[in-house]
This record gives structure tokens, C-alpha cells and sequence, in this order.
């Protein structure tokens, strides 16, 4: 009996999470990080968007600089830089899309067919959240999260959660296999780490944009 195709891929919004207070590269906001003269959230816009339909920043700071790439940008919903799961709240508070897919401002390699394939993983396991997994781990700011999501995550939050792979772990959850991308998931959490990216990319066996 032929396998029935996969649900046609919805209408989704693509999240940006650069709320950090990036605390290893001395207290800047990462996503305004350049490489190679350029922000880092600018290389992920830019491979972010052709997958998505609409796209949030979720930053707590330098808000008219975000919004100079023309796209809403939204604070966590109360303040105190409380990580990561607070964007992720955020902007399920926000889309107007029945799913969100996630993505940190500081990782510019991120795989061009992100969306299509936790999409996929979410499907054939009726999942409700997808996440990715990549050089033997799981990826948590790289997810594929339904809206309905949001009252529970509210809760977690209200009650001190903070963590997301402890949030995701909680839900019914399909993992996205990218062991074949790994050095998509390269990111920058300190000044040595972008000046080593910034001359990978040099000989970076693929296009950057």
C-alpha cells in the first residue's frame, strides 16, 4: 500500500529569537553582531524568509534597528531578559499563522530547507512540535511550534520554567534528523567563535546567501 503524501505545508510565520543578553560576547545584542561587515541577523532573515510567509523579531533592545528590515518586532511579553522560551511565548502571542518556526539571530548557516523538513518530521510522526537534532544533539531554538501551544507555555513560564528542551520535551515531539547539515547549526556565542566562522566562511564549500 503507496505511503499517503504529507499535509501540503501551511501557511507559517518564521521567528527570530534576539532577545538575548549576550552575556559571553560582553553584553551586546547578538543578532547586531557583524561577519564579514554585516549583522548576523541579516544572513538569517535572508534565509529565513524564503520559507516563511511572515517574519517576527523577538528583541528586547535596539528595536528601530531590527525594524529597519521590515518586519514587526516584539519584546518578550514582560521584561527581564528571561530567555529564550519568552520569545518563543512572544511571538506565539503575536503570529497570526496556526504555526511558528523558530530560529536564534546568531546562527547565519541555517539549512535552507529548515522549515520543509521539520515540517515533514512533525507529519509522519503526528507530532505536535518538531525540533531539530544535529552533531548528536538536539537543536532547541531551531523548532517547528503550533500557536495552541502558547497557553501551556504561559504556564510553564508563570511558574519559572526556563529551559526550552525541558519545555519541548514535555510535548509530543518529532525530531527533525540533520546529522547531514551539521555546520548549519554553527553559531556565535563568543568572540573567538565569529572570528573562527568568519574564516570558515571563507572556503565554505556552499553559498552563504
Amino acid at each position: 500500500m503507496p505511503t499517503p503524501p504529507l499535509p501540503a505545508l501551511p501557511p507559517l510565520t518564521g521567528l527570530i529569537l534576539a532577545g538575548g543578553r549576550g552575556t559571553r560576547l560582553g553584553g551586546v545584542d547578538k543578532g547586531l553582531v557583524e561577519l564579514h561587515g554585516r549583522p548576523l541577523v541579516e544572513y538569517v532573515l535572508e534565509r529565513l524568509r524564503p520559507q516563511t510567509g511572515a517574519i517576527l523579531i523577538n528583541a528586547n533592545r535596539h528595536h528601530e534597528r531590527y525594524a529597519a528590515y521590515g518586519v514587526p518586532v516584539i519584546p518578550d511579553l514582560e521584561g527581564g531578559f528571561a530567555g529564550p522560551l519568552a520569545g518563543i511565548a512572544a511571538g506565539l502571542a503575536t503570529a497570526r499563522t496556526d504555526w511558528v518556526v523558530v530560529v536564534p539571530c546568531d546562527c547565519p548557516l541555517l539549512p535552507s530547507d529548515l522549515v520543509a523538513r521539520l515540517w515533514q518530521a512533525r507529519c509522519t510522526a503526528e507530532a505536535d512540535v518538531a525540533v531539530a537534532q544535529a552533531a548528536g544533539r538536539l537543536q532547541p531554538v531551531f523548532a517547528l511550534v503550533p500557536i495552541t501551544a502558547r497557553a501551556e507555555l504561559e504556564r510553564r513560564l508563570r511558574a519559572g520554567e526556563r529551559k526550552v528542551e525541558a519545555w519541548l520535551k514535555a510535548q509530543r515531539l518529532a525530531i527533525a534528523d540533520f546529522s547531514d547539515e551539521a555546520e548549519a547549526f554553527v553559531n556565535v556565542n563568543t568572540e573567538e567563535e565569529r572570528r573562527a566562522l568568519e574564516a570558515r566562511l571563507v572556503s565554505f564549500p556552499r553559498p552563504l546567501l
